[in-house]
């Protein structure tokens, strides 16, 4: 009879397809709201990858392109920047003239390339999710640079904001090895990587039980670029309603609901894309029991209060 084969930690990260099942947990968010809408700036722009800095380009530039030729290539380099330049900024006013708070998912280097961004982060609340040292692509790293990456951003998140990160979030795919260096690191509230609930919920993880709150890529500016997706700003303005709307009624029925809306600068900060934001987060403010969350605070929330959280039979 063969032997047990045992799998290695960092692998054996078991699927689980019940999750909460039928019975979600029936709760509500402070202030009276039923659906708390995070809104995530992803903040990337001067971390991904180059030909000066890594020999490659990147390919989330305006056109995905997924083979660029082997030489420069400035459009897409030229159009990260109009993230940073001009892009951050339209999204910074939109956000300050409706008061709302965000979470900004930045990559640590992105910061360290534009400080005043950290200075109207730290000037108006905003919380950090921690987005990697650079725009990385973690789910072909090897183990110990994915770490020594995660320490280096660590240690530049504090020095530049003066405050490390307490949630973690990678580029698009996180590694085999990803859970299991964040909850190794400690320090963070939560992981949000995973995509697969409405709702926060706890894991096990070597002994360890961490907070997940799920992140989404369902409302996310990058359909401009993928199909299906966006053809113009009223598509994702009425996905994000119709997704409004629906949790909205639900949460008479289940109880409270948490819904992630992704942007970026470089693409949402477009003036026509911009527009469509706007849509939205008019949208919300006039609808009774909907409102904007920060990602530390729905954690925090859920961190404190889960005990008392009605579960149905």
């Amino acid at each position: 009879m063969p032997g047990k084969v045992h799998l290695p930690l960092t692998e054996h990260q078991p699927r689980d397809f019940i999750g909460y099942g039928p019975n979600p947990p029936v709760m509500i968010w402070p202030d009276g709201i039923k659906v708390a809408i995070n809104l995530v700036v992803n903040y990337e722009e001067g971390s991904e990858y180059s030909w000066l800095e890594d020999g490659r380009n990147d390919n989330w530039g305006e056109y995905n392109i997924a083979n660029s030729p082997p030489v420069r290539d400035l459009g897409t380099e030229t159009h990260f920047e109009y993230g940073s330049r001009a892009g951050i900024w339209r999204l910074a006013r939109l956000f300050d003239r409706y008061q709302i708070p965000v979470t900004v998912s930045a990559c640590a280097v992105a910061l360290e390339r534009n400080p005043a961004v950290v200075d109207w982060m730290n000037a108006r609340g905003h919380d950090l999710l921690g987005h990697g040292l650079r725009w990385s692509e973690y789910s072909t790293t090897d183990r110990d640079d994915e770490e020594r990456q995660l320490h280096e951003a660590i240690a530049l998140y504090q020095t530049l904001t003066g405050r490390r990160p307490l949630g973690w979030n990678c580029r698009s795919f996180p590694s085999v090895n990803t859970r299991d260096l964040i909850v190794r690191e400690g320090g963070f509230l939560y992981y949000s990587d995973p995509c697969n609930d409405d709702l926060p919920y706890f894991f096990h993880h070597d002994g360890t039980r961490m907070l997940c709150v799920p992140y989404s890529k369902t409302l996310n500016d990058s359909r401009y670029l993928i199909a299906p997706g966006y053809s113009n700003p009223r598509d994702f303005a009425e996905d994000c309603r119709s997704a409004i709307d629906y949790m909205r009624s639900e949460a008479d029925e289940i109880g409270g609901r948490m819904l992630t809306i992704g942007v970026h600068a470089r693409w949402m900060g477009q003036p026509n894309r911009a527009a469509g934001l706007r849509e939205v987060i008019e949208h919300v403010m006039r609808t009774p029991g909907a409102g904007f969350m920060r990602r530390e605070d729905i954690a925090r929330h859920w961190l404190d209060n889960h005990q008392n959280f009605d579960r149905r039979a």
